[in-house]
This record gives C-alpha cells, structure tokens and sequence, in this order.
C-alpha cells in the first residue's frame, strides 16, 4: 500500500475523514460538474462522469447533491466557471508532491499553495517537474474483505488488475483507469461497499523518510493543502515505517 494511501486510513480510522465530509463532498461535486461539462450529463456515454458519481455514491453524498453537480456541468443549474490547476514540487525530504486544484480565482489558490509550500519546507517547482514520476491509476480501497474473497471476485468478472494488497484489514486495488466501471460493478455485485474509489495519480518509485521532524513536516503539507478548499487531490511519493506513521498521526 502506498504511503499516502496509508496515511489516509490512519486518519480515516481516528475520524478525520467524518470530521472532513463537507470537504468531501465539494471535492467530489466538482469532479462531476467538470466531468459533465466536457463529456455530458449521461453517465452511460461519459465514462469520468460515471467514475465520478460512483465515488460520490461510496462517500454517501445525497443524490440531490449530485444531481446538482451534474445541472451546473451541463448548464442546467447557474455556477461560476472553474479552472483547472496543477502545483508541482518538493516536499520536505525530497518527497515529490502534485496538488491538482479546481477555482474560480486562480490568484487565491496559487497564493494558498505557495503560502503552505513555503510554511513547511517545501519547494514549488515548473510543470512537468515531478509528473512525470506518476501515472493516474483506478484506486479503490476496500476493508474487511478477505483477500482470497476478493481476487475471486476480480477473478470471475475478468477484469484488468494490475496490483492487489492488503494489509491490516484494508485491500488496495490498482488497476487501468479504463477498468473502473469494470471494477466498480464487480464489487456492487458482490455486495462490497469501497472506502474510496477514485482515479488518483500514484507513484512509479517511492522516496523514503525516516526523520520524525521531516515526516511531522511533510505530514502537515499535506493535510494544509488538502484542506483547502480549492485542492481537488494531493498525491506524493513518500514511503515511511508503520512506526513512524503512527507516531506522526499521535
């Protein structure tokens, strides 16, 4: 599982993802109103638009809320134009960092995501500076799930998986993003509800930290940036010790 990955879990099992649900929602409302707005409001001809809704199912977002989202992409419903933006650089450690960002004001969020990089001992770098290290990827994260159950499942519907990995309860599937439908209805099927799936941006090679002031830095980053509200994704390439991630999260 990757670092990031993990990270989220450790704070999803202390309740921060409960604490944070309003923020979710945005971040999904937005990832179908843009999918909308360039294929159409009919999930079956618009595939990033059914992967959008299906995550947005899986985090319990209201119908009405997408539905919403939805009307404002096709210009049903009135809502101010967002603007897609991509901040690359380093982290503290050297860990390389990406935060894909939606905005109606491209001033606010580059000033926000400058002001965190530069509070935490990060380093914002050109387009293309550490996007190349990554490949967007259908991440799903299931829990509670034997993993034997699980291929099976994957196995029966014959669908491209590229990795499958468990560790402490929690199942992480990587696959092709053409495979997400694919996925998704297996496990519908299966009665097997996703903590998260999404198309998210993942790491060819991994950086490692060790330092606890580092990781308590780096750690910080990306909870501020992904706090904001602009800040669709974050994703990095960091690797840390089971250890030293629960201690950061203490």
């Amino acid at each position: 599982m990757s670092g990031h990955s993990k990270w989220s879990t450790i704070k999803h099992k202390k309740g921060a993802a409960d604490a944070k649900r309003g923020k979710i929602f945005s971040r999904l409302g937005k990832d179908i109103t843009i999918a909308a707005r360039a294929g159409g409001g009919d999930a079956d001809l618009n595939p990033p638009l059914r992967a959008a809704i299906i995550a947005a199912k899986n985090a319990n977002m209201p119908n009405d809320n997408i539905d919403r989202a939805v009307k404002k992409g096709t210009g049903e419903l009135a809502g101010g134009p967002l603007e897609e933006l991509n901040y690359e650089g380093y982290g503290p450690g050297g860990v390389a960092l990406i935060a894909n960002c939606l905005t109606d004001n491209r001033n606010r969020t580059a000033a926000n995501v400058r002001a965190a990089f530069n509070k935490y001992n990060g380093n914002l770098a050109g387009a293309g500076a550490v996007s190349w290290q990554f490949h967007r990827k259908a991440l799903f994260t299931v829990v509670d799930v034997e993993e034997e159950t699980l291929l099976e499942i994957l196995m029966e519907a014959d669908v491209d998986v590229e990795d499958v990995t468990v560790e402490d309860g929690v199942a992480e599937i990587l696959a092709p993003p053409t495979a997400f439908a694919e996925i998704a209805d297996a496990l519908e099927k299966a009665g097997i509800k996703a903590e998260e799936s999404a198309m998210r941006l993942i790491p060819e090679n991994t950086t490692p930290v060790t330092d606890v002031s580092t990781a308590k830095q780096l750690m910080r980053l990306i909870d501020v940036l992904e706090d904001d509200d602009d800040v669709q994704e974050v994703v990095a390439n960091f690797e840390m010790t089971d250890a030293l991630m629960d201690e950061v999260a203490g």
